[in-house]
């Protein structure tokens, strides 16, 4: 279990939106580890950059969840512990 966590501390994933223009990268363990706007984005429109940083970050945390289910399904069987991603 130990193992599993560590690997999900280390892994990260990205999620992207505006066709790659904001990516963001979270890490297994929820936690964003950074975000890359494409400087042509930046505009006057904050509310599309703000939508754009959202959906990125949004995408990234559902990969990063889907991930560590995976990783911790496999260490648990299947089963459905409570507090255990």
């Amino acid at each position: 279990m130990m193992t599993v966590q560590a690997e999900l501390e280390a892994a990260k994933v990205e999620g992207s939106s505006g066709g790659g223009a904001v990516r963001a990268t979270v890490t297994g363990k929820m936690r964003l580890d950074s975000i890359t706007i494409d400087p042509e984005v930046i505009s006057e429109d904050v509310e599309l950059l703000e939508d754009l940083v959202t959906a990125a970050i949004n995408e990234a945390l559902d990969k990063a969840q889907e991930m560590a289910s995976s990783k911790m399904g496999a260490v648990t069987g299947g089963l459905n512990i409570p507090g255990i991603t």
